[in-house]
């Protein structure tokens, strides 16, 4: 076994360990919870990584976003990423895609994987991610932040999750996110993920919320 993935035993068998390395999950969004997702991701060892994202860092998200720094406003969040990856874990295949996600291209870019994970920040996208993995029959792990809150939710092709977190008309009425709150949900969201791809038994459908100010979290659904 790789010495780099030996502090993962006892929590994961070896045989879990393997089985993650023939994974390939996919992450839209390289921001503020795409970035520490993606890092997550390698530093467990899955195989295969792939990333999407149009947009370029400015300086408003250099409070929270792992992948940004004053050196890299401007660049590419999707080549960040993959200049992230090339260093932290060469032996993971990372495929950095400067395109946000589309009606046009969720299915393709998505397919063949064995999970995505929500890094979005608009409800519409997340909508069409959720269509998307429906229609290629992917597991969905949704992930979202809003200051001192975050949620996470296994959302499995058919479920309607994602339609009854946002129904018709809801609306983003903040942007506001702290340096905290995006590790904190790309962590919840990684554990489901690792359970998922290793088989383990869990619970989808249900949405887990997190208040970190109040120090509460629950579950609904």
């Amino acid at each position: 076994m790789d010495e780099r993935y030996i502090r993962n035993l006892g929590a994961l068998t070896e045989e879990e360990c393997a089985l993650l390395r023939m994974k390939t999950v996919f992450v839209a969004g390289c921001g503020g919870l795409g970035g520490y997702l993606i890092e997550m991701l390698l530093r467990i060892g899955v195989g295969e990584i792939r990333a999407a994202d149009g947009d370029v860092f400015e300086a408003s998200n250099l409070n929270r976003q792992l992948l940004s720094s004053p050196l890299s406003l401007g660049q590419s969040k999707a080549e960040a990423a993959a200049a992230r990856a090339a260093l932290v874990n060469p032996d993971v295949r990372f495929v950095a895609v400067p395109q946000f996600v589309a009606e046009e291209n969720a299915a393709e870019l998505m397919r063949g994987c064995h999970a995505v994970l929500d890094a979005l920040d608009n409800i519409q996208a997340r909508r069409i991610l959720a269509r998307a993995c429906a229609k290629e029959n992917i597991p969905l792990i949704h992930g979202a932040i809003c200051g001192w809150s975050a949620q996470a939710a296994v959302v499995m092709p058919g479920d309607d999750l994602i339609d009854r977190i946002y129904p018709e008309g809801a609306r983003l009425n903040s942007k506001t996110s702290l340096s905290f709150t995006p590790p904190f949900c790309a962590a919840l969201q990684m554990a489901l993920c690792t359970g998922l791809l290793t088989g383990r038994p869990l619970e989808t459908g249900r949405l887990y919320m997190a208040d970190l100010l109040d120090m509460e979290m629950e579950s609904i659904f």
